[in-house]
């Protein structure tokens, strides 16, 4: 570090605090005041290369520090004091999800809290572009954004990037993954050739590395808590269970929960509706969380569940990114993970901040030989188990309801005196253990729902074609658009079109009919009847316009380049909804 620096004049600091003896000591006063004692690993390495300063290349698991981490490296360059009046942000730092925004918006605003000029400013899809329009007037010195709202505020001219000094690109593997590349690099042409670029990735594969070659020189990487160790907290254990009665497991595992705060992971925007109306239905407090929720409707749902509201949390994989509530007891992977990273970064929403956590799978049979790859190659133990039976459940239930008793025995809590004179009148002529008994049945732990009864899976499984059901598929819909002068088009007139997009990919009739307006140049009065099914969706197109509209959907979408529009018969789209 720069120990001319003229924002670091205090004095040496004390022996207690030799922990931080290379931290800038404004953010050392930071740290000391939340608590920590000493750096976690990743936050150790990232501070050890910023001398001389280095483009960073962060892989470390969740709960591990990243963020921090990140702060403390690109501390020297936002600590300097500039004569230049800011044209636009210092630090600008690429997220893919409005969640994860946030997060680190939040955990940069207190490190740099007591850093005199250091603002910091959020913008995310889902929020007034006005508001934020008016709030970059102010140049924040940190700007935290996602690629389409950072693009969409170059393209207006209300964001200056010529100013940046340092990039950050986090989770940029997802951000890769989601189709984010385009509205990526159409940012970053605009930045500045001088400047440090930051990659924080749970993994490198070769997109990353080859995003790495193009707009990194001589990256240092920074390798924190390897696989495995980011969650020693956690117990890690896999549920055999039957395909046809996921849901019957699921609902047995949340009873024995109690009420404790669970998340649950699906792999589609529509299982997070399509299960949270199911389990509300049988009497848990449970939301869905995806990406098509407005952002209103995604605050009041996380207050909730931070609250306790909801006690039950039905995500997506995206959505879960930059989630921060540090008491989640339990996360139940309903859906299996793609591979060991998002398993690990699921697990890695408990056990967090010293607190004990649960990761449970429902491992469907199909499936039982990859899963235990995924394990091996999160490098977790894993405890096989047998999903307990509504038997099994009520015992549990039973188990602690009387630990609750005994424990509220013990207590030091007195009974108010109308209750002790009321127990004392059922004593008059009664046994008293035949009164106990009888209270005991009749406070009986109950859960929101009967347990369900699930069968023994069988031992040797061979792979079905089923292997990737839903929790409970839906049948095709239909839908038919109708012009302005009232007259409905005839679905039969015109060609018909396919895509590889489902209701299984979050996929509706509205959704469908807007992407084929706006792709294909048309109205709605030019499109016929709409049939939605679980991985791809068809629909007429009225024959006057079809030449033109096959023509300019011909080619990748650059808003969402993996759905591919075809006449029907042509050749088969590929698969978009991931099983």
């Amino acid at each position: 570090m720069n120990d001319e620096n003229p924002t670091q004049t205090a004095p040496e600091p004390a022996p207690e605090a030799s922990a931080f003896a290379h931290v800038p000591n404004l953010l050392r006063t930071a740290l000391e005041a939340r608590g920590f004692r000493e750096l976690t690993p990743v936050q150790t390495a990232a501070l050890a290369a910023i001398e001389p300063p280095r483009d960073l290349q962060i892989s470390s698991q969740t709960g591990s520090g990243k963020t921090v981490a990140l702060g403390l490296a690109m501390a020297p360059g936002l600590l300097e004091e500039s004569e230049e009046k800011p044209k636009g942000p210092r630090v600008l730092i690429i997220v893919p999800t409005r969640e994860l925004a946030a997060q680190v918006k939040t955990e940069l605003a207190w490190l740099f809290a007591g850093a005199p000029g250091v603002t910091l400013d959020c913008v995310t899809g889902g929020t007034n572009p006005g508001h934020e329009r008016g709030r970059l007037q102010r140049k924040p010195r940190i700007l935290v954004g996602t690629p389409g709202r950072l693009g969409d505020h170059l393209r207006s001219g209300a964001l200056d990037l010529s100013g940046v000094t340092q990039l950050v690109l986090d989770e940029a593997d997802q951000m890769l993954d989601m189709g984010f590349r385009e509205e990526l690099e159409a940012i970053l042409v605009t930045l500045p050739a001088e400047r440090r670029t930051h990659l924080v990735s749970a993994t490198f594969p070769v997109g990353i590395q080859r995003l790495a070659a193009s707009y990194q020189v001589d990256p240092l990487r920074v390798e924190g808590t390897p696989p495995g160790e980011a969650h020693e907290d956690i117990e890690h254990v896999a549920y055999l269970v039957n395909d046809d009665e996921r849901y019957a497991a699921l609902v047995n595992l949340l009873l024995i929960t109690g009420g404790d705060r669970t998340l649950v992971f699906v792999n589609t925007r529509a299982e997070t509706t399509l299960l949270a109306e199911r389990l509300a239905e049988d009497g848990f407090a449970a939301m869905p969380l995806s990406g098509e929720l407005q952002q209103s409707q995604r605050t009041r749902t996380l207050a909730a569940f931070k609250a306790g509201t909801a006690s039950v949390l039905v995500a997506t994989d995206v959505a879960a990114r930059g989630l921060d509530v540090p008491d989640v007891a339990t996360v139940i992977h309903g859906s299996p993970a793609m591979d060991a990273e998002v398993y690990t970064h699921r697990s890695g929403r408990t056990g967090r901040a010293g607190r004990k956590g649960r990761s449970l799978v429902l491992a469907l049979v199909s499936r039982e030989r990859r899963l235990r790859r995924l394990f091996n190659e999160a490098r977790v133990e894993v405890e096989w188990k047998e999903v307990p039976n509504a038997a099994a459940v009520r015992k549990k239930l039973k188990k602690k309801a009387r630990r609750q008793i005994h424990k509220a025995l013990d207590g030091d809590q007195t009974p108010p005196q109308s209750e002790l004179d009321y127990a004392q009148s059922l004593l008059e002529g009664r046994d008293a253990v035949h009164i106990i008994a009888t209270l005991l049945q009749q406070t009986a732990a109950e859960g929101p729902t009967e347990p369900r009864e699930v069968t023994a899976p069988v031992a040797s499984p061979r792979l079905r074609k089923n292997d990737a059901r839903k929790f409970e598929p839906r049948p095709a819909r239909e839908f038919r658009g109708k012009p302005a002068g009232g007259a409905r088009f005839a679905g039969g007139s015109g060609p018909r079109f396919t895509i590889n997009w489902g209701f299984q990919g979050g996929a509706s009739p509205q959704r469908l009919l807007a992407h084929i307006c706006r792709r294909g140049g048309i109205s709605g009065a030019q499109v016929g009847q709409i049939r939605v099914d679980a991985r791809t969706a068809s629909f007429d197109v009225d024959a006057r316009v079809a030449a033109d509209f096959e023509q300019r959907v011909r080619g990748r979408d650059a808003r969402d380049p993996r759905l591919v529009i075809r006449r029907a018969g042509g050749r088969p789209a590929r698969v978009f909804a991931r099983s």
